[in-house]
């Protein structure tokens, strides 16, 4: 049962990551390097809709967790 809050809780960690990368509260260290590849830049602005969804998939599962 405690195992299942801590994976809840890293999950919830990040999301907030994510979503503070995503919407520019953080910046990855491989940003501030030149020339980085378009694909890189891609994932990183897909993160502004997979942090809050992690969020909501973490709390979701803290709270209908059986136990």
């Amino acid at each position: 049962m405690i195992a299942n809050y801590i994976d809840e809780f890293i999950m919830l960690c990040a999301g907030l990551w994510m979503t503070g990368v995503g919407f520019g509260y953080f910046q990855l260290t491989a940003e501030v390097k030149p020339g980085n590849q378009p694909w890189w830049m891609q994932i990183v602005a897909q993160f502004k809709w997979m942090g809050p969804l992690l969020i909501i998939i973490a709390v979701f599962l803290a709270v209908y967790s059986p136990g």
